[in-house]
């Protein structure tokens, strides 16, 4: 990875994609510090329980680290890019149900650009209504010079305008920098947390803990990274065609399955349900109730892993139809070898797929509960070890090194064809 950076400030097209994106994001870490206007950041950050990363717990604590920081400082960015990523699931979910959604997206380019036109038009009404939530949740840690009508209004259009800068800008990344633009930014904000972190570990843990925390952490990392990278490869044969005088197949390829096909998202959805009965018990007078259902309880742990099992399965199966695959490997003329076409081979990829999903899903489970086992285990409670977090990371990061390396691939590819062009003059 290291020899892949420094390769890629010897090419001049990528190393000025790497300074944009650079610059892109300075934009972005300085927008986390401006806060809305008319809010008194003192007494939200009390009321939030301070102003670390490490303060702020729970849901909310883990919403504050996916926004880079922004919610504490109740910064103009604090949405960060939510309301987009909230559009797109939505729309991806709509696309599995509704067939004018599915064939404006087999449509081509002008499906694609279509289809995106409707996600940002429902990002925009998304910003816009969670602005005006939490500019009245913010109300009462205004300005005392300031009118809570104009502070509200004020509020909610500058955090919809800081959304919908974010994904400008994210656009601008992919189009002139290096790596997606909107993971790019949830990377950055996520990656900008870990000084805080480390600083808090630093004062608050023992030597012993420190090895034993950073043991964890390269298990973490290293485990990420193998099955981020891991498929299951179902071989493909395509068959022999005569057109005329010419002969065309008769090859070999593969059906690449991923083992974490579903990335993050379950993990989000399955965060995002498991608010609520935190909700629910945090305005509950009983404290029993509150036990059963506080964050990193043994209920709660149990929902949350049933809940990522769930989700990854049900992502699996909106993101990838085993019986349009098995139509598109029989139109192109291909078959599986051993296997009949048609309905056998949807059950054959079926199979795999649910055997591959459950690994998978073991994987997320293991990955999101290790920050709360450790914690309870360790009565280590001044850092956060995160699994998601880390799991976002790590695949933002090795979508940015690949990126790199086709890059200077493509660079020497062009390279040896102008050698050749040269060669073929003389």
């Amino acid at each position: 990875m290291f020899k892949a950076f420094r390769d890629a400030f010897k090419i001049p097209e990528l190393r000025q994609r790497i300074l944009f994106t650079l610059i892109a994001l300075i934009a972005f870490r300085v927008g986390i510090y401006i806060p809305i206007p008319g809010i008194n950041v003192q007494a939200w950050q009390a009321a939030l329980g301070g102003a670390s990363a490490g303060a702020i717990g729970g849901f909310i604590g883990f919403f504050n680290v996916f926004a880079g920081g922004a919610l504490s400082n109740l910064s103009i960015f604090v949405l960060s890019v939510t309301p987009y990523i909230t559009a797109s699931i939505i729309f991806q979910l709509l696309a599995a149900v509704i067939p004018s959604l599915k064939e404006m997206l087999q449509e081509g380019e002008s499906g694609r650009k279509k289809f995106e036109f409707y996600t940002r038009i429902t990002t925009i009404v998304l910003a816009f209504g969670q602005g005006l939530l939490m500019a009245f949740a913010a109300k009462n840690y205004k300005s005392p010079n300031i009118s809570s009508g104009l502070f509200i209004f004020l509020s909610t259009v500058s955090i919809a305008a800081g959304t919908m800068f974010l994904l400008w800008l994210g656009e601008i990344i992919t189009e002139k920098g290096i790596g997606n633009g909107v993971s790019i930014l949830i990377f950055a904000g996520i990656v900008s947390s870990y000084p805080t972190y480390a600083v808090e570990a630093l004062i608050g843990l023992t030597p012993l803990e420190w090895v034993l925390l950073i043991a964890i952490a390269i298990f973490i990392v290293i485990s990420v990274v193998a099955v981020q990278l891991a498929e299951r490869r179902v071989n493909i044969q395509y068959a022999k065609r005569v057109v005329g005088t010419k002969v065309y197949g008769g090859s070999s390829t593969y059906l690449p399955i991923k083992v974490n096909g579903g990335g993050v998202m379950p993990i989000i959805f399955a965060s995002a349900i498991m608010t609520l009965p935190s909700m629910i018990a945090g305005i509950t007078p009983t404290p029993v109730d509150d036990k059963l259902f506080a964050v990193g309880s043994a209920l709660y742990l149990v929902l949350y892993g049933l809940l990522i099992f769930f989700f990854t399965f049900f992502y699996s199966s909106v993101v990838m139809d085993p019986t349009e695959v098995a139509d598109n490997i029989k139109n192109y003329g291909g078959f599986i070898p051993g296997i009949r076409p048609g309905k056998p081979t949807v059950n054959y990829i079926s199979t795999i797929t649910n055997r591959i999903n459950f690994i998978g899903a073991v994987f997320l489970v293991i990955i999101a509960l290790v920050p709360y086992l450790i914690r309870g285990a360790s009565g280590m409670q001044q850092i956060w070890i995160g699994g998601t977090s880390t799991l976002i990371a790590v695949g933002v990061a090795l979508d940015i090194v690949q990126q790199m390396e086709q890059h200077m691939m493509l660079r020497q590819y062009e390279g040896f064809l102008r050698k050749g062009r040269l060669r073929g003059g003389r």
